[in-house]
């Protein structure tokens, strides 16, 4: 059996419930998720508040212990089979992504491919060998082991709903451990049912699995409640220093990915047309709404011109509009606060000297791919993650001159560099303060076999996904054996 079904995910076993010990009603009620393109209503979802959040961590404290022990072989094949069912409903699940996040539809069958492929990586994670021999200093056996947290609390963002849940819930399940998952108030469908119902069609275990869409209340209580030995959070800076702090204050491991301000440097020898196309894909993929996408373009202060002509000319050919109904590159941003913020930023840096070649003026939630020339330091657009479809065109003098700027940000998750000198351009990229580095490709780069994450205001330094699997879902407990106790002298 694949999972594929006439409607896989029917309303009817889902409207207004949370899935936590099977299908049930939330103690906090529930909430209608409307479409961000035109407000219609996509669905109806329970709302968890602390008393939802308390029974579904105490269900997954109990099962998770058996789940630990069962053989790793098994769990890869929930896992696997978990795969099959996402990839066999994607066409019905994609328009679902569409309506509920703004997606255009490559971009929501992009989600469908690549949680299949972190399902897939963490199945193939739970088959990796967790014991390793230690060297001992007084003939003992000795060995370390890696052991499970327990329950993992996941907090997943908006922008891409359904992979960023799915990553952290999937490492979390490989390595042994039970999952209380918070997906966004505003995609709890795309980032929670879907994820219920696909691992519900898998076979996996009673209460290994719980998800709770809600508000903040559901985030504290993730962070404080006593079950949850570890929260994996993806989402704001702002957000992600008031979850580091309660964590910290419970003694909770807290696994941090923020936001991002990405360099694409566009060195002097690179082809301006190449250039170009990296540089608008990374920009505007989605809105602008990705932590990785390119905040800053950094060309050299004699192609920054006409690299700015050339964005401009794309931008006016992308056209936005709702993905559910019309044929666009662009659907709309997530609410009306981040249309105004977007709008803000791009007036501040025309305000204080840059120009604006495109875009610039949003139409209700639409918000044109737009493209800001001659911006400096001093400017929000230089200064903030915009989170919106902005280009923001920053000229160079030489390379020391591109890495001051790059390394200016506070931020530190991704950078691209485009060249035809590899090697130089490689030198170059070692000198960024980021976790992730790109030669000639742009910087909206994620992989499931390759550990995400940045430094600075984009993370605690912590990293999800490929190796760091074992790293950050786990812990060491260190083992010594002898044939038969000593004689002690006390």
């Amino acid at each position: 059996m694949d999972g594929s079904a006439p409607v896989f995910l029917a309303q009817e076993s889902w409207a207004g419930r949370i899935y936590s010990s099977g299908w049930g009603h939330a103690a906090g009620g529930a909430y209608d998720v409307t479409a961000p393109a035109d407000g219609s209503l996509v669905g109806s979802v329970g709302n968890g508040n602390t008393a939802d959040v308390a029974r579904a961590a105490a269900a997954a404290a109990a099962a998770q212990p058996q789940w630990e022990a069962t053989a790793p072989a098994e769990r890869a094949r929930i896992l696997n089979a978990t795969a099959d069912i996402l990839e066999a409903n994607g066409e019905e699940l994609i328009p679902w992504i569409i309506r509920e996040s703004g997606s255009i539809y490559p971009k929501a069958a992009i989600e469908i491919e690549h949680s299949a492929g972190f399902l897939r990586a963490a199945a193939a994670a739970a088959m990796e060998e967790t014991r390793r021999v230690v060297t001992s200093l007084d003939g003992r056996d000795e060995e370390v082991i890696r052991v499970a947290h327990g329950v993992v609390g996941v907090i997943s963002p908006f922008n891409f709903p359904l992979i960023l849940s799915v990553r952290a819930i999937a490492a979390a399940l490989a390595t042994g451990n039970a999952v209380v998952h918070k997906p966004d108030p505003r995609t709890p469908i795309s980032g929670g049912i879907i994820i219920a119902r696909i691992f519900e069609e898998a076979g996996l275990p009673r209460d290994l699995l719980h998800i709770i869409p809600g508000g903040a209340e559901a985030g504290t209580a993730l962070c404080q409640d006593p079950n949850i030995a570890m929260v994996s959070f993806t989402g704001s800076p702002g957000v992600g220093a008031k979850v580091g702090e309660l964590c910290g204050r419970n003694l909770k491991k807290v696994q941090l990915e923020l936001g991002g301000k990405n360099a694409l440097i566009i060195q002097d020898d690179a082809d301006l047309a190449l250039a170009a196309a990296n540089a608008a894909w990374g920009t505007w993929l989605h809105q602008g709404q990705i932590c990785m996408a390119t905040g800053l373009i950094l060309a050299p202060a004699a192609m920054a011109d006409a690299l700015a002509a050339e964005l401009a000319t794309k931008a006016g050919r992308l056209p936005v509009g709702n993905p559910a109904t019309e044929q666009c590159a662009l659907g709309p941003l997530i609410s009306d606060g981040q249309v105004a913020l977007v709008k803000a930023i791009v007036d501040d840096a025309v305000a204080k000297g840059a120009k604006l070649l495109a875009g610039g003026a949003p139409t209700g939630r639409m918000f044109p791919a737009t493209v800001l020339s001659g911006v400096k330091p001093g400017m929000r657009a230089f200064e903030e993650e915009i989170f919106g479809p902005v280009a923001v065109i920053v000229a160079y003098d030489n390379d020391d001159h591109a890495i001051e700027l790059a390394n200016m940000s506070e931020f530190g998750l991704a950078a691209g560099i485009i060249a035809k000198d590899t090697t130089r351009a490689r030198k170059l990229g070692m000198r960024l303060r980021v976790g992730h580095l790109h030669i000639n490709d742009q910087t909206v780069m994620a992989s499931p076999n390759a550990p995400f994450g940045g430094r600075g205001k984009s993370g605690n330094g912590s990293r999800i996904s490929g190796p760091a699997i074992w790293e950050e879902f786990t812990q060491w407990v260190w083992i010594t054996s002898r044939p038969d106790a000593v004689m002690y002298p006390f």
